[in-house]
């Protein structure tokens, strides 16, 4: 492992806001001599799977990860010029279970917290914590906007909340960016973790590759907003220092906390998220009592189904048709997915909720379930939809 890891990069799909392309930034960290590189978008993970794909072409050990949006309120409250303050906060993950956790609150961000940004709160966060490493993040951090309005008292609140939470994975993030609060907001910071004896991190909140690409993202975040590169009152980044360093820069940088350079290479060993690729992977469809496998409930479903059309005695026809299907259904994997579909498919018509053909699956058994008249076609007549 290099002696600095990068934990705090924003691809593009931070949305005209990070202008690192994913491809690359494992190529350009490689270039810099460093084996490891997180990926950390403003409240989403779209980037997550490329990123991964694209540090293992480059032998780059790929750690995913987020910078989540935490609603001032809870995650429900919507009320104009109060919940649209949000904080910012980095979260990686260390495992599956933290990729999958990660991914939940991602997904609770969008489908529950939705207010002009995807939000998280503490409740949610305090559930789905497990197997997540936690940095303080930038200047928009609660953390770090509780000690720049001189809230002392608040912000060891803040970080002691998180350190009950995460433990020995919370540490508090400082960066080295070209910022003048930031400078004020170090300085805090490191006093602060002395003091309830959290550990340090340095990142540097990339969101371009080199330095001289500093003056294209400005004309990105004019995209963003509606500005003018001439526009005064343009949203801009007063620096041209959020580029992805080397470990030299960083280390000159910090040179009087080497410890906060030491803690990005420990973050990104305990840090081993895999994906496997090449096979389906489906829920698991809990059958009822009775039945040993999951065939041998949907031969049942098309058994019923048969009857149910056909009467007690249909032709041999329809019976080796019935049979061919559900040996390639079993022949491919599917006899969850079908089981699945044909839970919801059910639950819909025994609540009078209309059913669409649903076409562009790839199998012929339980989609395209009916046409206009509610008649089944020829080789889907047998299943008991």
């Amino acid at each position: 492992m290099a002696d600095f890891v990068h934990l705090h990069i924003h691809s593009e799909f931070s949305l005209l806001d990070g202008a690192n392309r994913i491809k690359d930034l494992p190529i350009r960290a490689k270039e810099l001599g460093m084996n490891a590189m997180a990926i950390t978008d403003h409240g989403v993970m779209y980037g997550a799977i490329d990123f991964y794909k694209a540090c293992k072409k480059e032998g780059i050990k790929p750690i995913i990860g987020c910078e989540v949006y935490v609603a001032p309120r809870s995650r429900f409250d919507k009320e104009p010029n109060i919940d649209n303050k949000y904080n910012h906060l980095i979260l990686l993950a260390k495992d599956n279970e933290g990729y999958q956790n990660l991914s939940k609150l991602v997904s609770i961000g969008f489908v529950e917290g939705y207010y002009y940004k995807p939000r998280i709160d503490l409740e949610v966060l305090e559930k789905y914590h497990r197997g997540l490493i936690c940095l303080s993040a930038c200047l928009a951090g609660s953390l770090n906007q509780a000690l720049l309005n001189g809230e002392n008292e608040k912000a060891e609140q803040i970080a002691t909340w998180y350190k009950n939470l995460f433990g020995d994975d919370y540490y508090i993030e400082i960066q080295n960016n070209g910022i003048k609060e930031q400078v004020l907001a170090n300085q805090k910071l490191i006093q602060l973790a002395r003091k309830l004896d959290i550990p340090l991190v340095a990142t540097n909140d990339a969101h371009y590759l080199k330095k001289e690409d500093a003056y294209n993202h400005e004309v990105l975040l004019c995209i963003q907003t509606g500005k003018k590169m001439s526009d005064e009152d343009r949203m801009r980044f007063e620096t041209e220092e959020l580029y992805v360093k080397s470990p030299e820069e960083m280390s000159e940088y910090f040179a009087n906390f080497p410890d906060a350079i030491e803690n990005t290479v420990k973050i990104a060993e305990k840090c081993n998220v895999e994906f496997e690729f090449g096979h389906t992977i489906l829920p698991n469809y809990d059958v009822p009592e009775g039945f040993e496998t999951h065939y041998d409930y949907l031969k049942k479903l098309c058994d019923d189904g048969i009857k149910n059309r056909y009467g007690e005695n249909p032709s041999q026809e329809i019976l080796d048709r019935a049979e061919y299907e559900l040996s390639i259904v079993k022949k491919m994997g599917y006899v969850d997915y079908f089981l699945i579909v044909w839970d919801f498919i059910h639950y819909a018509k025994e609540h009078d909720i209309p059913v669409g053909p649903g076409r562009g699956s790839r199998g012929r058994l339980t989609f395209s379930i009916c046409n206009r008249n509610n008649r089944y076609r020829p080789y889907k007549i047998w299943t008991n939809l």
